[in-house]
């Protein structure tokens, strides 16, 4: 059962969480997968979405690839979510660590996905700890850059609907790293353990 961790209201109508959990399992409008660009989902968070989804996913990520081409950092796919709780699955692109221009390149993940969400209409959307798994991003400097971007945008740009931001991670390392970066930047935002 996924728990709330830290939270904090970004504006008056989106709050951003912190959530400590399995993404597969989240009750929104779309996950976010962290995606290689060929949308190939052999490993890690995108084989465990596909486990939880089924073959579907894959498929239609496949079929995504063929229409429009790799995904890229800045241009999320969508597909739907099959078996999981969400709706739909964004598949976004993280930089791989050692690549070059990680910062910005993530931070174009971000924004990449937030549009989507957007453009699409969705009230509630969960991300994962993008890049910080076998792309090997330092933990905290992904923290900062995501919840830095996720801030910056709703503070820059109007989500009209977007109410819920959700930023869900199962492993207690990769956690008490958002979390300490978390409370960087919202103090007031943790709860009790």
């Amino acid at each position: 059962m996924a728990r709330i961790v830290a939270e904090h209201m970004l504006t008056s109508a989106c709050a951003l969480r912190l959530v400590q959990g399995d993404l597969t399992l989240e009750v929104v409008d779309a996950i976010v997968n962290a995606a290689n660009s060929s949308l190939m989902h052999g490993g890690g968070l995108a084989a465990a979405i596909v486990r939880r989804g089924g073959e579907e996913i894959q498929r239609e990520s496949t079929e995504w690839v063929h229409r429009h081409g790799a995904v890229s950092f800045r241009r999320p796919a969508i597909t739907a979510a099959g078996k999981m709780p969400c709706r739909y699955v964004i598949h976004a692109v993280g930089p791989v660590w050692g690549s070059g221009d990680e910062d910005r390149k993530l931070v174009e993940t971000i924004t990449g996905v937030m549009e989507m969400a957007e453009a699409q209409g969705f009230n509630s959307i969960a991300i994962p700890a993008i890049s910080t798994g076998i792309f090997r991003f330092p933990r905290e400097r992904a923290a900062g850059i995501i919840f830095d971007t996720i801030a910056g945008e709703t503070g820059r740009r109007h989500y009209g609907s977007l109410t819920e931001i959700r930023v869900t991670i199962l492993d207690g390392p990769t956690l008490q790293a958002f979390l300490s970066e978390f409370l960087k930047r919202w103090p007031e935002g943790g709860r009790q353990q």
